[in-house]
């Protein structure tokens, strides 16, 4: 996939296309239903697909106060956007200026004269673009009229047919996670929820306790989920996809290990059933995969170590019938 930040700079090799446009953050399933129907179009038309995406997100510049937490950060939605077959992202400056241009001047400098669009993929929902937020589908649709291309709308897609259920959406999956559902964040996701650090120190307690666990840095990537005991999957990125040590079963603490009077937030992961891995400064990701139990301060380390003993077992019988991704 081609990664591009300047429109005039767009390869001829990329234009003309099919497009679409969005945030895209966590890449869910409801965003794959969009840019599956979009390689589906360019496959159609015999044309190259392309995403436009911005950075950073719109929320960072007119939502500061709310500090909204991004399930997959700038590098990790990239990354899983190439996975689902782009063949260009483009990634728009978004500043003030950027922001103050009218929904219709964007479109035409977008996708009519830097990327040549014939047809662009949105979903049911697109709107809120463009200076004002008036930017809508039947705005879009108006614009293809005018300037030779089509608009596809995807609708909404999710547990639509069930009360209580609602489209698949990125805010849903922050909800998950800041609740400890993981398991439903990957309903949504398509997948397990991760992050990914470099393994570095901790306190040692855990080796000490007979559990040694991997470390996240306090700069991993991606959103972490509430404080508590999770089972889940440890990836060692710098071994090749089939290597028997590469993807690993763990039981994942996040938390501030109150037992210990902690301050400071981890992400720790211990594998199971080993204590010969040396990971520090190993790149790792960490899959969310279910909620074992809310974060806990016991009286004494007895308590401790029978309450991870249970964890590590329960851990066990959950990883024991699941794929890693």
């Amino acid at each position: 996939m081609h990664r591009w930040t300047d429109p005039a700079q767009t390869p001829d090799s990329l234009r003309p296309c099919v497009a679409t446009f969005g945030n895209f953050d966590g890449v869910h399933r409801g965003h794959r239903a969009v840019l599956g129907r979009l390689l589906e179009e360019a496959g159609e038309r015999g044309l190259p697909c392309v995403a436009v995406t911005f950075d950073p997100h719109p929320a960072a510049l007119f939502h500061r106060e709310r500090g909204l937490p991004l399930i997959t950060p700038d590098s990790m939605r990239d990354d899983l956007l190439a996975d689902t077959g782009l063949d260009g992202l483009l990634v728009l400056d978004f500043t003030e200026e950027f922001a103050s241009q009218s929904a219709e001047d964007y479109v035409v400098r977008t996708f009519v004269e830097a990327l040549r669009a014939k047809v662009l993929v949105v979903g049911a929902d697109t709107r809120g673009f463009g200076a004002g937020y008036t930017g809508d589908v039947d705005l879009l649709r108006e614009l293809g009229e005018r300037h030779g291309f089509e608009v596809v709308v995807v609708g909404d897609v999710g547990d639509l047919g069930d009360a209580g259920h609602h489209r698949w959406s990125s805010t849903g999956v922050r909800e998950h996670l800041a609740a400890g559902r993981v398991a439903e964040a990957a309903e949504i996701l398509g997948r397990p929820h991760k992050v990914i650090g470099t393994v570095v120190h901790g306190a040692h307690r855990g080796r000490d306790l007979g559990y040694p666990t991997a470390n996240l840095s306090q700069e991993s990537l991606g959103l972490v989920p509430a404080d508590g005991v999770y089972a889940g999957w440890l990836t060692r990125l710098d071994l090749e996809p089939g290597d028997a040590e590469r993807t690993l079963p763990a039981a994942i603490s996040v938390g501030t290990n109150p037992t210990f009077d902690g301050t400071v937030r981890t992400v720790e992961a211990y594998v199971l059933d080993r204590t010969d891995l040396e990971l520090y400064d190993e790149e790792v990701s960490v899959e969310f995969v279910e909620h074992i139990r809310p974060t806990v301060r016991f009286d004494s380390i007895e308590e401790l170590l029978t309450a991870m003993a249970g964890d590590i077992e329960q851990c066990r019988r959950v990883l024991t019938s699941i794929v890693p991704s």
